[in-house]
């Protein structure tokens, strides 16, 4: 069998090669509490009681209306691997308070995920608040100490992934989007994790080499102003000579750049003496270098007065000797005005040089772009065909965390709620089910929550769908199609779908977000989308939050 073989018992499946966990990933990534919160169950012999928690938000990110669901694969993995080593088990001893009984450790160090059972939406679909994203059960003691971990993986990578789809949406779907946020990213994991996740909002490739190869997503880059600013004169070229792609024949590939520069200075109106000789003779090396893949960036002294005509001639020179050049990368300045005039510089080349591929050179822009820089350029009509994009993106700067909560709503068949004066902060008990219904139209109209006890809505079927806490808000939806939106993805210690591949997760954000209406997805003013809870599970929170209520005093 090979790397990716499938281990398959009564249908659950596993990918075998898919598994390769971070690992930093480990039972003891939580925090403290939980592990002395485990040794207060187990004191309380509750090691037989059973428990059901719901992942989930409270509020959809960057002032949006929707999240992209991210982080399951991770979570699986997790499950498949935890266990509590041997030094896991030392360093507890010695970190816990003392009186721990020894029977406790030797409890933990038998634990494992067999007794759980994980329910789930698909990765890579569009969210809303309150609804669970994730649903535990199992032993009360093992998910307890599922939660910090669970939450860390599903935090970051949903934002990240949601970020990314925003990018997306505003960009459009013809320009490319690339990652370059390594350096800014908050650390080694956090650059990893946003390469992976970025690519799955929509992101077409990242500068990150190691994610290129980990999770097989495009990798591009250029080159830094250092290399430029590396040279001062063509006399520090080396090597000026290439092949010629047709007759392999050794040429000069400075010699054709310079008589290119000359005529270009006339077409474009631009003196030779104001460009810069050290920056043509970096383009020349790197062209040198990756002939077939020349992209160089044209703003280190000056876009208009050399990095144009320096990036042209030496496009021009590559042409003569068979090759065609790629494109051109801004990192700073106007980017419209400066895209517009590189566009037109473009166009001016290949009707005066008859080179119609000119028309069709890539400019790529970077510097610190956020959200609002893309809708403004694209007031302003930029020509830009790809963003280079780091900074904004991989912090997710505006919105730096996403809020998710792990919260208890049953045991041992008994609902659990938490009260608070703020209402938003009022949990839902009890194990539920969530449906999506969709309208006439296709697009999707409502998230339904019911009791698990409760028959699923039924296309053509009048239903009521009630706020969770406000009586006044309700309404009747006929749906003309019912999405289930859980599936088991684990229990008794197996995956229990077929994993898809990143690609795949993808596609499905994609998908996803096409069956939301075009007004819940805008960037300015959203309309929200509805949440919802049947009749049956509204009087059912209603009941319990008024038995655990305390009743007030007056005197």
């Amino acid at each position: 069998m090979n790397d990716r073989e499938l281990g398959c018992a009564g249908g659950q499946f596993m990918d075998r090669g898919r598994m390769n966990q971070n690992g930093v990933v480990q039972p003891l990534l939580t925090d403290l509490y939980q592990i002395t919160m485990a040794y207060a169950y187990w004191k309380s012999e509750k090691t037989d009681d059973t428990a059901v928690f719901d992942l989930f938000f409270r509020n959809n990110p960057f002032h949006g209306e929707f999240t992209i669901f991210a982080g399951l694969e991770e979570c699986l993995k997790f499950l498949d691997s935890f266990h509590y080593s041997q030094s896991d088990i030392e360093y507890l001893k010695q970190t816990l308070p003392e009186g721990i009984e020894h029977e406790f450790f030797e409890y933990l160090g038998n634990l494992t995920a067999r007794d759980v059972t994980l329910y789930a939406i698909d990765e890579g679909t569009v969210a809303f608040p309150r609804v669970p994203i994730i649903k535990i059960e199992g032993p009360l003691i093992i998910v307890q100490l599922l939660e910090t971990t669970l939450l860390t993986l599903v935090n970051y990578a949903s934002l990240m992934a949601t970020n990314a789809a925003r990018y997306r949406m505003v960009a459009g779907k013809h320009v490319k989007l690339l990652e370059f946020g390594l350096r800014r990213a908050q650390g080694p994991d956090g650059g990893l994790s946003a390469s992976k996740y970025s690519y799955t909002g929509g992101f077409d490739g990242t500068s990150n080499v190691l994610a290129g190869k980990l999770f097989n997503i495009p990798v591009k880059g250029t080159h830094a102003h250092a290399y430029i600013t590396s040279f001062s004169s063509i006399g520090e070229l080396k090597t000026r000579l290439i092949k010629h792609k047709q007759t392999g024949i050794m040429e000069d590939l400075l010699e054709h750049a310079v008589k290119h520069r000359a005529l270009l200075s006339h077409l474009l109106d631009v003196s030779t003496e104001e460009s810069s000789e050290g920056e043509l003779a970096a383009m020349v090396s790197y062209a040198i270098a990756f002939p077939d893949g020349f992209m160089a960036l044209v703003d280190t002294y000056d876009v208009k007065r050399s990095g144009l005509l320096n990036f042209s001639a030496v496009a021009l020179a590559l042409n003569d000797l068979g090759y065609h050049a790629l494109g051109i990368r801004i990192d700073s300045g106007d980017l419209a005005y400066l895209s517009c005039l590189a566009r037109e510089t473009f166009e001016k080349v290949a009707e005066r040089f008859k080179v119609p591929w000119f028309n069709k050179l890539t400019i790529v822009a970077s510097n610190d772009i956020n959200e609002d820089t893309i809708l403004s350029l694209n007031e302003q009509g930029h020509k830009i065909d790809c963003f280079g994009i780091g900074t904004h993106l991989v912090t997710c700067q505006r919105q730096p965390a996403l809020g998710c909560v792990y919260k208890l709503v049953e045991i041992n068949g008994q609902p659990r709620i938490k009260l608070s004066q703020d209402v938003e902060k009022v949990t839902m008990p009890g194990n539920k089910n969530a449906y999506r219904l969709y309208s006439a139209d296709g697009h999707a109209l409502i998230d339904l929550l019911q009791k698990v006890s409760e028959p699923p809505p039924a296309v053509g079927q009048k239903v009521l769908c009630r706020h969770p806490f406000q009586e006044s808000k309700r309404a009747y939806v006929i749906p003309s199609h019912v999405e289930s939106l859980y599936k088991v993805y684990w229990k008794a210690g197996k995956i229990c779908q077929q994993l898809p591949t990143l690609e795949q997760v993808r596609e499905k954000v994609q998908i996803s977000l096409k069956t939301l209406r075009n007004d819940h997805k805008r960037t300015l003013n959203p309309t929200p989308y509805k949440v919802a809870v049947s009749d049956n599970l509204y009087n059912f929170i209603h009941d319990l939050w008024l038995q655990n209520a305390p009743i007030g005093e007056l005197s």
